[in-house]
């Protein structure tokens, strides 16, 4: 805590950033922190309820905090690929940011207490995680993580959905999205959501109401817009007020896109995704 703490002060003091973008304790345990002067270093913390992968606050959209200055900001194993995705999609540029990598041994699924990390604790989508220490960093703090325990459950579930008939799906679809209140949530959480206009908010094609039709629409439209570019933090299903298992969709993607093109998001910049390249050695096999 105290070598963050020092970090974020010297970078403040230094005018290196204007701002570090981080956590603090809250009234229902942490919370973003958005830290400009070098005496509020002190608010910072890092430990297991340090559930959001803050590298929302850096997409062009959010002008309230572009307004700040530089930032430094801390992430995750598992939040440096959103950062990689977002600069491979020139939302950032990589030398307009301080990166703070914080190792970590997995987060909580309730991080409105304090507990430690065990197999009955831990947020699912920190099970079998391989990215404990960070890359794509300027800084690293902290100590070295043991692996998280157990193995996570969506790609179970997955399975269970996929051994269905179609429309048992339907039906098990039916049910999950027509307790959507179309909150948006899930959209404002997500670092891949950076349209300056979101396609749910004009008048058309998609309907605004919260009623089945217009859920089924909405969520199937933003899950195919994360399609090979979704890195499974888990956000949307975290904030979402009626529990809708939304990881099932994007990770079902993912899967699809795994085994159609060999791609999984990483922390590499570089690297292309198959949505918005071309390969001559790809399949053509759905051109009619």
């Amino acid at each position: 805590m105290g070598e963050l703490q020092e970090l974020a002060r010297k970078l403040l003091a230094d005018g290196a950033v204007k701002v570090v973008i981080g956590y603090e304790e809250g009234p229902r345990g942490v919370r973003p922190a958005f830290i400009t002067t070098p005496k509020d270093a002190d608010r910072l913390v890092f430990d297991e309820r340090c559930v959001h992968n803050l590298t929302m606050y850096l997409t062009p959209t959010r002008k309230h905090i572009a307004a700040l200055g530089k930032p430094a900001i801390i992430v995750k194993g598992c939040d440096t690929r959103s950062l990689a995705g977002l600069i491979r999609q020139s939302q950032v540029k990589r030398e307009n940011v301080v990166v703070i990598g914080a190792r970590c041994g997995g987060v909580l699924k309730d991080p409105s207490v304090k507990a430690a990390i065990a197999e009955d604790t831990v947020a699912d989508r920190c099970r079998g995680c391989t990215i404990r220490e960070p890359r794509l960093v300027d800084h690293l703090v902290g100590e070295p993580k043991p692996a998280p325990p157990g193995k996570s459950l969506v790609d179970q579930k997955i399975d269970e959905l996929d051994a269905m008939t179609p429309e048992q799906r339907l039906a098990f679809w039916h049910e999950q999205l027509s307790r959507c209140i179309r909150c948006h949530a899930c959209r404002e959480v997500c670092p891949n959501c950076f349209c300056v206009r979101c396609l749910a908010d004009k008048a058309e094609p998609l309907e605004s109401s919260a009623h089945l039709r217009g859920n089924m629409a909405w969520h199937m439209v933003r899950a195919m817009h994360q399609a090979g570019r979704c890195v499974d933090c888990g956000e949307c299903e975290r904030v979402c007020p009626a529990d809708i298992p939304l990881r099932l969709l994007n990770r079902k993607i993912a899967r699809v896109i795994e085994a159609r093109f060999g791609h999984r998001p990483d922390d590499d910049p570089e690297s292309t995704a198959p949505i918005g390249s071309f390969q001559p050695e790809d399949g053509q096999e759905f051109i009619r």
